[in-house]
């Protein structure tokens, strides 16, 4: 692995699968919301929002370090006019920004659902601005061949949409598995009606504790309570079209990569053949054997489950969903290695 760039390579896989795991779930939101009642969204859907944050964040300082020194970070946002870079910068501030915005209105249920819907679509926007400013980062250098082609944003977004998948499938499967853990050792307290939570005071009549005044109270528990057969069902029809999803992504960025080969290999220039090296070793190899391995036969795996899984028994599914999740992201750290490393100019 190209160990040079491995802040980007941290920053460039997290980021678009952050930006995956938000189109995901802002889709199962508009789906679910025809479908079923606002607690059901919000149960499915809320503690995968939650874990992006934390995600993004790390793969944002992750990619400071690319620079050497921190402190050049606020040198590189000026010439946003001009440089894929600062654009770059500036974008993914605004999407964890607005997903930071997104995600205290929902904790707090400020505003009407419509209004954090439109917030959420909007934050979904500019992540997708995201995947494609970092891909015209490379696409616009004509000096590399390797990176001045489509494969690149293709590439890009595939893993945006593929990772983003079977992260959300990965993590309801988990979710699941803990939520029904804790109503068998009877841990699971019960949901709290909604009148409670305009309460000042607790049940004794004493005032409300910071931790219930921040919403912990309410939403831990409605988080934590036993899925129920409803929630189940929706979970395994989202957890089934995930691994679709990821194996359709999976097939796309096999294709590419045997047209990128192609264009390498008919292009006179020294610096694509010395980029189709790259191309040709054991670790490619291994890359396209774990991504087809974990998005393709697990998914088909795990889509076969799913249908026959039991909520009394989630553990069988979210483990393998878990595989799958863990094996393509393995497989996409090696890819963006490998986009790094075809990384040779021409004249240079």
């Amino acid at each position: 692995m190209n160990l040079h760039e491995l802040p980007m390579i941290l920053f460039t896989v997290i980021a678009q699968m952050c930006v995956g795991m938000f189109i995901i779930l802002g889709a199962t939101q508009l789906w679910l919301s025809a479908k079923a009642d606002s607690t059901t969204v919000d149960r499915l859907t809320l503690p995968i929002l939650y874990v992006i944050g934390p995600a993004l964040v790390f793969g944002l300082i992750a990619s400071m370090f690319h620079m050497n020194d921190v402190m050049h970070v606020l040198n590189v946002i000026r010439h946003w006019q001009s440089s894929w870079l600062s654009r770059e910068i500036i974008v993914g501030v605004g999407f964890a920004g607005a997903g930071f915005l997104f995600a205290v209105m929902q904790w707090f249920r400020i505003g009407s659902r419509a209004l954090r819907q439109a917030l959420g679509l909007i934050t979904a926007v500019i992540g997708v601005a995201l995947v494609f400013v970092m891909s015209m980062i490379y696409t616009s250098l004509r000096s590399v061949p390797a990176w001045h082609t489509w494969v690149v944003p293709f590439q890009f977004f595939a893993t945006t949409i593929m990772l983003g998948a079977a992260a959300v499938a990965a993590a309801i499967g988990v979710m699941t598995v803990i939520r029904q853990r804790a109503a068998r050792s009877k841990v699971s307290p019960v949901p709290v009606p909604p009148r409670a939570v305009k309460n000042t005071t607790d049940p004794k009549g004493g005032p409300r504790s910071l931790r219930d005044r921040l919403g912990f109270t309410r939403n831990i528990t409605e988080i934590n309570a036993p899925a129920s057969p409803e929630e189940w069902t929706y979970s395994v029809r989202l957890v089934r079209a995930c691994s679709v999803v990821s194996a359709l992504a999976a097939v796309g960025v096999l294709i590419s990569y045997t047209m990128h080969i192609q264009n390498l290999a008919t292009n006179p220039s020294p610096a694509a053949t010395a980029s189709l090296a790259v191309y040709s070793g054991l670790f490619f190899w291994a890359r396209l054997v774990l991504l087809a391995l974990g998005a393709i036969v697990l998914g088909a795996l795990v889509y076969r489950i799913a249908g026959k899984a039991m909520l009394e028994k989630p553990a069988p599914l979210a483990a393998l969903v878990t595989l799958t999740f863990f094996l393509i992201l393995v497989a996409e750290f090696m890819g963006r290695s490998l986009h790094y490393a075809s990384m040779m100019r021409i004249g240079i």
